[in-house]
């Protein structure tokens, strides 16, 4: 069975991140596929990158680093839950993906993004990066509206469709998150 993260992209005090976070893991909850577990990159406490070496080196040298990566490296696939700001992701998603190189390689992502046009933007610059990193983003998104989705903007109460379409999100990164497992398996015995 893989191990699917559910990543909390957002540390701004009032986020919504936590709150879709939790609802797409009593989703996920219900499957027997996959192991779902939420990772709120507010809990790491991650500075400003702060490694001296590239991540790709693999050379890290701060505590906070090292156990990131370590939660990172125990998965196959994520799902990224991530607010639009300025039609990109959160800084502090972006920071606490730059830390790591290694750990991201040939896995699945999924999105779960929200803002005033739905998070598209963000998910656009998600999917840039994740290519740079060697992770296959898979095709379903879902994107939540803050006029539709969240009553007076503030609470999250998600249209009915929403659950079918984390449905189809979840089997696209439980798929390939098993078919890249067994390419890094076979990568590493060969």
């Amino acid at each position: 069975m893989i191990k699917v993260a559910i990543i909390v992209g957002s540390t701004r005090p009032g986020r919504k991140a936590e709150t879709v976070a939790r609802w797409v893991h009593a989703v996920a909850d219900k499957r027997s596929d996959a192991h779902f577990e939420v990772v709120d990159i507010a809990e790491f406490n991650l500075p400003l990158l702060d490694e001296p070496m590239p991540p790709s080196m693999g050379k890290y040298s701060k505590p906070h680093t090292l156990v990131w990566s370590a939660k990172i490296a125990s998965f196959d696939a994520f799902v990224f839950v991530t607010p639009e700001y300025n039609h990109s992701t959160s800084g502090a998603l972006k920071n606490a993906i730059d830390f790591l190189y290694r750990e991201w390689n040939d896995k699945a992502a999924g999105f779960v993004s929200y803002g005033s046009a739905g998070g598209i933007r963000a998910v656009e610059h998600l999917r840039l990066i994740m290519a740079e990193l060697k992770v296959a983003d898979v095709r379903a998104h879902v994107s939540l509206s803050l006029v539709h989705d969240f009553e007076g903007y503030t609470i999250f109460k998600p249209q009915p469709q929403h659950e079918k379409a984390i449905g189809v999100l979840l089997d696209q990164v439980v798929s390939w998150g098993g078919a890249l497992k067994i390419v890094r398996e076979n990568a590493a015995a060969g």
